[in-house]
Order: structure tokens, then C-alpha cells, then sequence
């Protein structure tokens, strides 16, 4: 006889689950649109992981609203994720390393330099939006690193678009076949839980209809005439007929053609109400690749190599403004990593003794002593790592793809206190070593320029800078509209570019020769007039 299976999360005790250290891994990003419900699946997928007792809810009041992952004052208080952080935990024998990323466009540098620490991704959509312009934009940087995305359609507990229509427009809009693994039952007003076309199973609310998922009840078919003790009779017959039909004019779900790039498996469900977080979590255990090789020069680094590589994708300081720490994000890439072990940085070739690598869970860290290709640490130290730094335990290799972009907005910085001047440059470099933001300081002058893709980028800058530094800044309008990096194969050449343009020059953190314009053109102007000189809109850390 078929009975309900309770599949609510198990309490979490007090103690953290242990970690295996021979455990398959699977590190993952989610990337979506605006208040698409990314951070709400985060919490979700943290409570079903058991790693959380209770999720914070973005738009509840008072310290509900302190979301695990979104530990800066400023994501607090506007309900959203600005800055990439990192959790890890442990849920039936799979060490998961969940990177979340910022919602917001005007952070998709960040975004984009988390995407090369993963091997997989999970994309959200509203139900009721469908594909919007910032899911597309980061689905295409996930293309061209080939990186396999399971899609989420959230909120369809909500009114929203018909379920054939959104399955079209990813197959349409993303060039992708699509693969239904949960069917909705009902959608909005008349939501009544969803299908597991996988492991045929209804997914019923706990309660009322509309009330959050509180049961699985395993069927052997649509056909199963469990299926008729659950629903009303125009609903069950409607549930088969769907779901059969998108099954059938759907593509197969081939676990290699989505680990390649060419296949979407589609889960519907609602991460406020909890339906279907579970069923994804199982889907990234089962089907997302484990840690893949990595592309860097001379040659890329598989995982199962001996020697220890790893990479440093992000630079955080002040996670605990206390101490004035400053903490580097490092992708392990190959060998098994142990604690006090000596890695030459290329870059300089030097070499670090790691003494305190840290394992996160958002702003909390816990030391760790080993760690396993595809895992995230991270390493204290005193501005000595940036991204895109390549760690090694001695071949000279360094690892590819980590660019920075082109700024779309420059400003003048101001002081309001000019007896704070040096707490205001420190903090100016210590923001852009995290890539917060791009710092220049041009030839001629004495003023700091900064740029950012997006307004909220200088909002973010200036609450950091008041709180996290004590110094008090504003921006201004800068003569400047856009900036691009100077390069030429012929140093002669642009030796003579940089004296002509002396007045248009700046240098960026690094040192490297940055050209800024007036306006488009100037530009253009100054690129026909000069053109052996490469202007460019990235450049790769180095």
C-alpha cells in the first residue's frame, strides 16, 4: 500500500555536520534577475541541506530579515546581495560549496569572476517574467566558460505565465533543450502542489491548499490511481494530461547532454513555500559535474593531479570590521590541500605559508585543515593575494579567465575631512582590491577617480567607506565618460602615445596605463589616429 513519506528537514543540532573529506564535491552558483527569489532559494536550499534551522525571509521585518547570506549591513537594509559569498555544507554523503552571487546588474563584475570558480550553475526565473535581461546576460558568460545550468521557475504558487510557454521561450531565448524533471499542479489561486516526473511522486502541501510542502506521496505512474485520492478529478485528470504532454514534447533528460552545455533540466516550484527545493538539491547531487579540469597557461590543470593549484577569485575585506581582516577566496583546482602547506604565488614568486585557511558559511568561518579540488577557502593575509593570483606548490602555471571590465561610470572622490586623506586612500584601495569598484589615478592631478558599472556600485562604496573606515566621501561628476587600457606591441610607440596624450592618462591599481575619454568620440577619435595602440575593455589579471 502506498503511504504519505514526511519530507519536512530534520532538525539541525547544535553541532556542525561533519565534513567528509573524501566526499564527491559539487561547487555551484545561482544566478537570476532582480527579485527573481535567488537569495529566498539560497536560504531554502541551506534549511534542506540542513545546514540552517530556520531561513530568513528577504522581505520579513526586524532580524527575520538578516538573511544568511547576505551578511553586509547595506544588503540588510535594501534586501538584496551586492558582494558573492560562499557556504559550505555536507547533505547525504556530497560535500555541496554554494557560491551566491549578486542579484543586481550593477554588480555582475563580481558575478562573473565567482562564475569561473564553479563547474555549474542553477538559473532562477519568475514564473510570472519568464526570461529577463540580467538572466540572459549572465547565461551567456555561463556559455562561453560552458558551464552546465539546472533551470529553477520559481514562485508558481503565484499567478504567472503557462508553464508550456516558459519551457519555450528557454528553449527559444537560450538556444538550449529542455528536460522537465517537476510538473506544477495548478498554478496561483489554484496551486496544489507539483509532480516529480523522475521519481514519480506527488509533492503535496502540508496543510490547506497554499500552504507550504509538507509531504511526498510516491506513485508507480500518472496513471496511479494514488494520484486520485489526492486530487479532485478535474485536477488529477489535468496534472496527467499536462505532464504527459511535456514529457513527450520535451527533450529526454540526458545527464551528459546538460553536463555539456546543450540541455536544461526544468524544475518548477516555489522557494518561499518550499516545493521542489529538495528535489533540486537532489538533482545537483545526481546530475552536476564534479570538479572539472581548469583552463590556465602553459597548460590546464585537471583535478586529479597531485600537486596542489588554486586560484584567488575574490578579495574580501573587513567581514569582521573588529579585526580589519582581509581575506582571499581561493577555488582549490587540484591535490589535496592541508593546513600550514607552503603554495609559491606566481605572480610574484614568493612564497605563502598557510597557516589559518578558513572554510565559510556566509560571514561565519570555521579553520580547516584539508581540502579537496572544487573546494573554497579562504586565506587571511595583508593585501599580499589579489585576483586572479595563481597558487602552486612549484610549477609555474597560471590560471586563465579572470578579467577585469571596463567602467561605465566614472566620479571624482571628494573628502569632506582632508585630514582623513590617508584612511580615504586606504580604504579607496582596499575597495578596489575586492573589485567593488575600479581606481585610478591620473597622470596629471591629484584627484582619485573611481569607476563602476552601475550607480548602486558608488552607494555600496560610500556605506562602506563611512562604516567600515570612518570617512565620510562624496562623488562627482568626472571629465571623463568612459576608460579603456593602453597596450602596444611596440614600446617605442606607446612611449610616444603616452607623452601625446598625457592629459587623458592614468594608471590603474596595478600600475597598468589606462586611457580615458571625454566621450564616445574622443575615443574613437584618438583609437584612428593611434592605431597601433589597443584600447581595450578588459584586461586579465596578472
Amino acid at each position: 500500500m502506498t503511504t504519505d513519506a514526511e519530507t519536512r528537514p530534520a532538525p539541525v543540532s547544535d553541532a556542525p555536520a561533519p565534513r567528509p573529506l573524501g566526499a564527491p564535491r559539487r561547487t555551484f552558483a545561482i544566478i537570476s534577475h532582480p527579485d527573481a527569489g535567488k537569495t529566498t532559494l539560497t536560504e531554502k536550499l541551506l534549511l534542506f541541506g540542513h545546514a540552517i534551522r530556520l531561513a530568513g525571509q528577504v522581505k520579513a521585518r526586524g532580524e527575520r530579515r538578516r538573511t544568511q547570506s547576505d551578511w553586509m549591513e547595506i544588503e540588510r537594509q535594501r534586501g538584496i546581495s551586492v558582494s558573492s559569498s560562499v557556504m559550505t555544507f555536507e547533505h547525504q554523503g556530497i560535500t555541496f560549496n554554494l557560491l551566491d552571487t549578486p542579484g543586481h546588474q550593477d554588480f555582475s563584475e563580481d558575478t562573473y569572476r565567482t562564475l569561473t570558480a564553479v563547474d555549474s550553475a542553477i538559473m532562477v526565473i519568475d514564473a510570472a517574467k519568464g526570461i529577463e535581461t540580467q538572466t540572459r546576460k549572465l547565461f551567456e558568460v555561463c556559455r562561453l566558460r560552458n558551464i552546465p545550468i539546472l533551470t529553477f521557475v520559481n514562485k508558481i504558487d503565484r499567478e504567472g505565465r503557462d508553464p508550456f510557454e516558459l519551457m519555450d521561450e528557454i528553449a527559444d531565448t537560450l538556444a538550449l533543450d529542455v528536460a522537465p524533471v517537476t510538473w506544477p499542479i495548478g498554478l496561483g489561486g489554484m496551486f496544489r502542489g507539483c509532480y516529480d516526473l523522475v521519481r514519480n511522486r506527488l509533492l503535496l502541501p502540508k496543510g490547506e491548499p497554499g500552504s507550504e510542502y509538507g509531504r511526498a506521496v510516491q506513485c508507480q505512474s500518472l496513471d496511479d490511481k494514488v494520484i486520485d485520492a489526492h486530487l479532485d478529478a478535474e485536477m488529477a485528470s489535468t496534472l496527467r494530461d499536462a505532464a504527459a504532454l511535456a514529457v513527450e514534447a520535451s527533450s529526454p533528460l540526458d545527464p551528459v547532454s546538460y553536463r555539456e552545455g546543450h540541455l536544461t533540466p526544468v524544475i518548477f516550484g516555489s522557494a518561499l513555500k518550499d516545493f521542489c527545493v529538495d528535489e533540486l538539491l537532489m538533482a545537483l547531487g545526481d546530475w552536476a559535474p564534479p570538479p572539472q579540469p581548469r583552463p590556465a597557461l602553459p597548460r590546464p590543470i585537471a583535478p586529479d593531479e597531485k600537486p596542489v593549484t588554486g586560484f584567488v577569485f575574490k578579495v574580501q575585506a573587513n567581514m569582521d570590521p573588529n579585526h580589519r581582516d582581509r581575506v582571499a577566496f581561493m577555488r582549490l583546482c587540484s591535490g589535496q590541500f592541508r593546513r600550514g602547506m607552503k603554495l609559491k604565488q606566481t605572480r610574484t614568486d614568493k612564497t605563502i605559508a598557510i597557516q589559518n585557511p578558513i572554510l565559510f558559511f556566509s560571514r561565519e568561518r570555521d579553520i580547516v585543515d584539508e581540502a579537496l579540488p572544487g573546494d573554497i577557502i579562504g586565506i587571511p593575509n595583508h593585501g599580499t593575494l589579489r585576483v586572479g593570483d595563481t597558487l602552486t606548490e612549484g610549477e609555474e602555471v597560471q590560471f586563465t579567465g579572470i578579467p577585469s571590465f571596463a567602467p561605465e561610470i566614472l566620479r571624482r572622490v571628494r573628502l569632506e575631512d582632508p585630514i582623513r586623506a590617508k584612511q580615504m586612500r586606504r580604504a579607496l584601495e582596499d575597495l578596489a582590491e575586492e573589485g567593488v569598484t575600479q581606481l585610478f589615478r591620473p597622470v596629471l592631478g591629484s584627484d582619485w577617480i573611481v569607476g563602476v558599472v552601475g550607480p548602486l556600485q558608488l552607494d555600496v562604496l560610500a556605506t562602506r567607506i563611512a562604516g567600515e573606515y570612518k570617512v565620510s566621501v562624496r562623488f562627482e561628476q568626472a571629465p571623463y565618460e568612459t576608460a579603456r587600457w593602453a597596450t602596444c606591441d611596440d614600446p617605442a610607440e606607446l612611449k610616444r602615445f603616452l607623452e601625446a596624450q598625457r592629459q587623458n592618462m592614468a594608471t590603474d591599481r596595478d600600475g597598468a596605463h589606462v586611457y580615458l575619454a571625454r566621450n564616445a568620440w574622443e575615443l574613437g577619435h584618438t583609437q584612428r589616429e593611434w592605431p597601433k595602440i589597443k584600447l581595450a575593455t578588459t584586461r586579465e589579471q596578472a
